[in-house]
């Protein structure tokens, strides 16, 4: 695993600096759509959990209103509880804006996490950035994934993964758990190869 680490870290660097550059336009334009869309700032920054149960702070474009967790946290009871039942995700989410809503359906809002995986606090392959408030809930909630769990934390999360191309939000935490735990047992070059293949069908099928 240490040789794959090496590689993998190189890959990251050169293949980040590399998606940085062709999507030029998009770091160029986007910034732009979010100022005309909604107040607020144009990069979103979450506290995430990573390798070891470390936490960093992950990157994207804003695609809510800019009061979005206050909403749910702290104002509107029924919209968190509806967020909680459904495995920490909403269906219709009144919070995203109307362009937040097109830069997901195309995954453009993952693209500032490119600077995670410079920083190296992300990997441009690997399980889901978990948030440490989600994993506490959700493992008590579904106790079978707590050694699921530890193993996701042996490794980076990142941009793609079995989650981000396997349905994404349709998919429940307990099958996204094992997925995660799955990616970080098998955690190869071709595992990560077949997954990079399949991410851009997964970006555009919302769409």
């Amino acid at each position: 695993m240490f040789t794959y680490d090496f590689i993998k870290r190189v890959m990251d660097i050169v293949l980040s600096l590399f998606l940085a550059i062709i999507f030029l336009p998009i770091w160029l334009i986007v910034p732009f759509l979010i100022k005309l869309d909604s107040p607020g700032p144009i990069i979103y920054k979450h506290k995430r959990v990573g390798k070891n149960g470390k936490e960093f702070w992950m990157y994207k474009f804003r695609t809510m209103f800019n009061d979005a967790d206050e909403i749910l946290f702290k104002k509107d009871k029924k919209l968190l509880e509806e967020f909680k039942k459904g495995d920490w995700k909403l269906k219709n989410d009144p919070r995203i804006t109307k362009l937040g809503r097109l830069l997901r359906n195309l995954t453009i809002d993952e693209f500032p996490q490119l600077y995670n995986v410079l920083r190296g606090e992300m990997s441009l392959v690997g399980p889901r950035a978990y948030v440490r408030q989600e994993i506490e809930e959700q493992s008590e909630r579904y106790p079978e994934t707590k050694n699921l769990i530890k193993e996701i934390y042996k490794i980076k999360p990142g941009i793609t993964g079995p989650w981000q191309t396997s349905g994404r939000n349709d998919v429940p935490f307990v099958k996204r758990a094992k997925m995660d735990a799955r990616y970080a047992k098998i955690y190869s070059f071709w595992e990560d190869l077949k997954i990079i293949l399949k991410t851009p069908k997964a970006m555009i099928s919302k769409w």
